[in-house]
């Protein structure tokens, strides 16, 4: 009665060992040990036989059975393996490419600028000092000397944020990068000699305003400083940044509320055929304000006017790149078109320095 059983469990381990998936495997063992499987159906016949006879058969189907589960339990786990080899085989990334080419990709105006304007004033002993983005009134407006009925106090003209300072005034986006000289002044014991480049807000936008844009504004507070110190240093700074040895600069006395005397800055050009040219051409182009800082500034931040004085100065970062780089408007610095920063932008390892140029 047992003759029948190796015969069937060769074949059917030959076959096992055959098959090449998952779903062919499954069909083997619904064949063979399933409902209406082969062994399920010798099982079947053990009721016909004699005590005896039933006992030694059902033993050998039960070997029988064991032997071609774990066939099909073994094969099944090669089979997953193999699959998964083949997966990974077809789905392999090749981590040794080159990464996209450097060329590919530019630094923005903006930031190449201020780059510039740090290696410049590094030169001249300026360290750069940053603050928040968005600011007390105090900080904005007061202790900047700027009375409360001042145009940029208006809603119109600067952007409010809710929630009060600790003097009980609404906060804003700063205005200005003036907050971070009076924070400088204010937690660094003089001499100081600061550049405060950053982001500032005003509501204002069309081709040559934008709500958001960027300042550097330069601080020094020392003994004995005066008007003279003030207007080497500017000369120097533009010339230096312009590129353009001789480049005549004009102080027109102005007022700001932060600075007395205070002043306008107007570096020499030429507007002819519709083309400006920066030099000794006859006429002149505004770009910054300057003065010395107001004595009300320096109490208000805890020095004593009487032994420290200084000088401060500012500019907008988008006007300046724009002279310097015959960028015709300023809404293109914010439109994200790659077209535009491959034309305008600076390749990535051209770093301003000095000693290798400022731009290249």
């Amino acid at each position: 009665m047992t003759d029948d059983l190796p015969a069937i469990a060769a074949d059917a381990k030959s076959r096992i060992a055959a098959a090449g998936n998952a779903a062919a495997l499954e069909a083997l063992r619904v064949e063979l040990l399933g409902k209406k499987g082969r062994v399920t159906e010798l099982m079947k016949t053990l009721g016909g036989l004699a005590p005896d006879e039933r006992k030694a058969r059902g033993a050998a189907l039960n070997v029988l059975k064991d032997e071609l589960s774990a066939a099909l339990d073994a094969r099944a786990g090669a089979v997953r393996e193999a699959e998964l080899d083949a997966r990974l085989a077809r789905e392999t990334i090749d981590v040794t490419l080159p990464p996209r080419p450097l060329a590919d990709g530019r630094i923005h105006p903006i930031s190449q600028t201020i780059d510039e304007l740090t290696a410049i004033f590094g030169e001249m002993g300026f360290s750069v000092a940053e603050g928040p983005d968005i600011e007390d009134d105090w900080y904005n407006f007061t202790a900047l000397n700027i009375a409360a009925e001042h145009p940029s106090r208006q809603m119109m003209d600067t952007f409010y944020i809710k929630g009060l300072s600790k003097d009980g005034a609404p906060k804003v986006l700063r205005t200005h990068t003036s907050p971070v000289q009076i924070r400088t002044m204010m937690s660094v014991k003089p001499p100081i000699r600061v550049i405060c480049p950053g982001r500032t807000y005003r509501s204002d936008h069309d081709a040559t305003h934008s709500p958001n844009f960027h300042q550097v504004e330069g601080l020094v507070i020392d003994k004995a400083i005066h008007m003279g110190h003030l207007k080497g240093c500017l000369t120097d700074f533009c010339r230096a940044y312009f590129e353009v040895a001789d480049l005549p600069l004009r102080f027109r006395p102005s007022h700001f509320p932060f600075t007395e005397p205070s002043a306008e800055v107007d570096i020499g050009c030429s507007r002819k055929g519709g083309e400006l040219k920066l030099g000794n051409y006859g006429d002149w182009l505004e770009i910054l304000g300057c003065g010395m800082v107001h004595p009300k500034v320096i109490a208000n931040c805890g020095l004593d006017p009487e032994e420290w004085q200084g000088f401060a100065f500012g500019m907008g970062i988008e006007r300046i790149t724009m002279l310097k780089y015959g960028i015709p408007d300023l809404r293109t610095f914010y439109e994200a078109d790659m077209r535009w920063l491959k034309h305008y932008g600076f390749l990535p390892l051209d770093v301003p320095s000095m000693t290798g140029g400022l731009a290249r």
